[in-house]
């Protein structure tokens, strides 16, 4: 396991590719049982302005998730101590992920693999060798995405609370209208029986 970010104040200076890029820097967990693979991928991804926390099998992923919450989850579909297409079954059983996105690493002849991870709720997948550009384009995207629908099921969440409150409201405004008719129907009746006492008392007199 490995943490790896950027950082600024030893490098001084950024390249300039880094430098122009305006994205807040996303979490990011690397789930693959290659240490040559982690490393070149925490590196490069680092310099794309993600802060990489790299497993080497799927079961240090799970340990790393109860405490390290991450926006993407990229795994490799060769994991074999525990498989891609399960440990993202596991995650997501275990409410680890939020809304992290997973994507999937495969070989260029794994499309079985693919097909698999995709149907099991990948939410996309990247084939190698990868240009990290473009794995970094798609990556912002789908987290994009999610943080659009997060903000809508906040969004919904709210106006189901407002109209919740609004009902209960509603229902006692409507208790409370109930309890001035009747209050009201109960004067209107006093004050007909006082009519009647005084009719009865002025005929008595007459």
């Amino acid at each position: 396991m490995a943490f790896f970010k950027r950082n600024r104040i030893r490098h001084g200076e950024l390249d300039s590719a880094a430098e122009t890029r305006p994205h807040r820097r996303l979490r990011l967990l690397l789930v693959d049982e290659n240490p040559t693979a982690r490393a070149v991928a925490a590196r490069r991804l680092s310099h794309l302005n993600y802060d990489v926390v790299l497993a080497e099998n799927g079961f240090i992923a799970l340990n790393l998730l109860v405490t390290r919450p991450v926006d993407i989850i990229l795994i490799d579909t060769g994991l074999t101590m525990l498989p891609a297409v399960a440990l993202m079954q596991r995650v997501r059983a275990a409410n680890l992920a939020g809304h992290a996105c997973f994507v999937m690493i495969a070989g260029r002849l794994d499309s079985q693999s693919i097909v698999e991870a995709l149907d099991a709720g990948a939410d996309d997948h990247v084939v190698k060798p990868f240009d990290f550009d473009i794995l970094d384009a798609r990556m912002r995207h789908l987290c994009q995405r999610a943080e659009q629908v997060g903000e809508l099921t906040r969004q919904y969440a709210e106006l189901d609370a407002r109209i919740a409150r609004r009902a209960v409201e509603l229902g006692e405004t409507r208790e409370a209208l109930r309890e001035m008719q009747l209050d009201r129907a109960r004067l209107v009746s006093s004050i007909q029986a006082l009519h009647d006492e005084v009719e009865r008392l002025q005929a008595a007199q007459g």
